[in-house]
């Protein structure tokens, strides 16, 4: 009989214990917790944000932990039409919080089937959203806007999951790797096309200053020409009327210059001969000074 007793009393002892254990559960600091009677939140407890020890009645109630911070969704590169009819590669993610655990653990159950909820929601406000915007306001001027409609259409629907929608961004837009290829080539058609019509422009204002430059060479020869003649026209007047100056004041000292001139262009070293007589009215400068012949010599 006393081993049977000690026997029951660790046999109550350990069910106390299995009991206890059940009945306690502790709640961390990043989480929630759902007290659930048949389904129904526990009226008073139902929903725990306190953290640390507390209890339920075991095998009756049940206890849901879910998590109180910011949650994130990462969607799968998908491709959207944007209202210029450009296709763009979109890669964004959501930031959620979990503001009324009870209607999400009803409408989803559990965290995994809620992320899938949200992407579909998410998925389906960017492609509304970035639809009614082209290229340039989704990468520049526009983007932050896009973002903002974006999370407040996934708001409006996620209401009913019992979460909202803190952020989204996106996270890249790009085009497509066909598109992008034909765009770069089109952009490199076209820097080419205008390095072309610069190198095109450049040779034609080449030529208009080369013909400017040959013709104001042209000119200034032209006038350099006109004005060296004009000089040297003044200087043979000058030089006929210094020698008609002179002749008209001695006309005998003028002929024997011309006649010196004459013997010094003639008497030269050259492969020309002349034959002339020494009586010749060409050499009378060498019978006399003034140039006149000997009557006797010439009798």
């Amino acid at each position: 009989m006393k081993q049977t007793g000690v026997v029951a009393f660790f046999v109550l002892l350990f069910v106390a214990a299995v009991v206890a254990s059940s009945a306690l559960f502790t709640v961390q600091q990043t989480e929630q917790a759902l007290v659930l009677r048949f389904g129904e939140p526990v009226e008073g407890r139902g929903l725990i944000s306190a953290p640390g020890l507390h209890y339920k009645i075991p095998f009756i109630e049940d206890v849901v932990i879910l998590d109180n911070r910011i949650l994130d969704i990462e969607t799968p590169n998908q491709e959207v039409l944007a209202s210029d009819n450009t296709r763009i590669q979109v890669d964004a993610f959501l930031r959620y919080r979990i503001v009324d655990p009870l209607r999400f653990y009803q409408t989803v159950g559990t965290l995994e089937r809620g992320n899938n909820q949200l992407g579909f929601i998410l998925n389906s406000a960017i492609r509304r959203v970035l639809g009614e915007a082209d290229l340039t306001q989704i990468v520049t001027t526009k983007r932050q806007d896009l973002m903002n409609q974006i999370r407040d259409q996934v708001n409006e629907q996620s209401v009913r999951l019992g979460v909202t929608a803190v952020d989204v961004r996106i996270r890249r837009a790009d085009l497509p790797k066909q598109i992008s290829e034909q765009v770069f080539n089109r952009m490199i058609t076209e820097r080419n096309r205008e390095a072309s019509a610069f190198r095109a422009k450049g040779s034609e204002e080449s030529q208009k200053i080369k013909a400017k430059a040959d013709r104001d060479i042209v000119v200034l020869l032209g006038e350099a020409q006109q004005q060296a003649d004009q000089a040297r026209g003044a200087g043979d007047a000058m030089r006929n009327q210094i020698f008609a100056d002179a002749y008209t004041k001695d006309p005998d000292f003028f002929a024997f210059y011309r006649s010196m001139q004459a013997y010094d262009t003639a008497l030269k070293s050259s492969d020309t001969r002349l034959v002339l007589s020494p009586t010749s009215d060409f050499f009378r400068y060498f019978k006399s000074p003034a140039g006149k012949a000997d009557e006797a010599a010439a009798r």
